[in-house]
């Protein structure tokens, strides 16, 4: 993954653009999820079904604390902890892809 090294407004706001736009699709992602097309109809969906859900609201809990840190942070964002928000990305990915397997399936 690239390395995440904003230095000036500019990349804040990218920054903080593709975290709000992560956060979206997860949001869009779980409403389909909720949706009655995507049910669980056997045990194992059911357990999956819940793990997605406790990922979703880890997610979103982190996501306000990652927006927050970037937020705070007028003009330098060096002081953020970069690896923090990178394995808030790399969750996503990983977020997105667990549920697309759910959708699939």
């Amino acid at each position: 993954m690239e390395n995440i090294t904003p230095n000036s407004f500019k990349d804040k706001q990218e920054l903080l653009v593709r975290v709000e736009r992560n956060n979206r699709m997860v949001q869009r992602l779980s409403q389909k999820l909720n949706s009655y097309t995507y049910e669980p109809k056997c045990p194992q969906q059911f357990e999956k079904f819940y793990e997605l859900k406790r990922s979703i609201q880890n997610f979103t809990e982190h996501h306000q604390q990652v927006v927050s840190k970037i937020q705070q942070r007028k003009t330098d964002l060096k002081d953020i902890n970069n690896k923090e928000v990178e394995q808030h990305l790399d969750n996503f990915k990983k977020l997105e892809n667990a549920i697309a397997s759910y959708l699939v399936d």
